[in-house]
């Protein structure tokens, strides 16, 4: 029998913590509940989730800093859960590294999808620890990959080569930066790239798409070969740069 995946519940609210858990047990997995940011990040080394449910507001260490944390040793996906809606949380959540964002109070059957959903795509890359890139060697490639000069972007198995170095990036940001690389000079509008790469299942706006490209621009310069370019009022495109 396959080890039911690990779910830490991170809120303050007792009740409300416990009724996730409940939800989350009848569909099979493992719950731990903690109600502060420094158990959370405790909990989070000792217990090694498969994935947090994280809410932002948390007496002491709050959730932002809690993900920042986390970030700096994992890229476990993270859902950050918030009574607040408007667009300034839910955009700083994503650029600190959260795969997903929730509004309180939410359904209980989309919070069991939004978590499936996101374990779902994160086991096609499986859980690596966040590290900085190590000089090597570029390995032979094999599966679905792009190569240009000085990068090669692997999906099958979920690698970057940049200038001979790995670079660790979540897989949502990977999954956006090998589609567009593998469709160079074709502009995506970024509806398209949000449901292309977040599917039907995701509940959100196109703001997303903006936050990843500004992650993958903070990793990958402009090269002067290709680059990530922004077509404005329109969306984003790989470059390749005329000679």
């Amino acid at each position: 029998m396959a080890a039911k995946q690990k779910i830490l519940i991170v809120d303050d609210d007792a009740n409300i913590a416990e009724l996730i858990s409940l939800y989350l047990t009848k569909e099979c997995f493992d719950t731990k509940i903690v109600n502060d940011g420094e158990e959370a990040i405790a909990a989070f080394g000792e217990w090694e989730p498969n994935l947090i449910l994280l809410d932002l507001m948390l007496p002491g260490i709050d959730g932002y800093e809690v993900c920042r944390e986390v970030r700096k040793k994992s890229n476990v996906p993270i859902i950050m859960l918030s009574a607040k809606g408007e667009i300034f949380d839910k955009v700083l959540g994503l650029e600190l590294g959260a795969d997903d964002y929730m509004i309180k109070p939410f359904d209980s059957k989309e919070l069991v999808a939004r978590v499936k959903a996101v374990l779902r795509r994160f086991s096609q890359g499986g859980r690596q620890p966040a590290a900085e890139p190590v000089q090597e060697e570029e390995p032979q490639q094999t599966g679905e990959y792009v190569s240009y000069p000085d990068l090669i972007i692997n999906q099958t198995n979920y690698s970057v080569i940049y200038y001979g170095k790995t670079i660790e990036m979540p897989p949502k940001e990977l999954e956006l930066f090998y589609f567009l690389a593998s469709h160079p000079n074709q502009v995506f509008k970024r509806d398209q790239l949000l449901d292309h790469i977040w599917g039907y299942e995701y509940i959100g706006d196109t703001r997303t798409v903006d936050v990843h490209i500004k992650r993958l621009r903070e990793k990958i310069k402009d090269h002067p070969a290709w680059n990530l370019a922004t077509v404005w009022g329109i969306g984003y495109k790989f470059e390749l740069k005329k000679k």
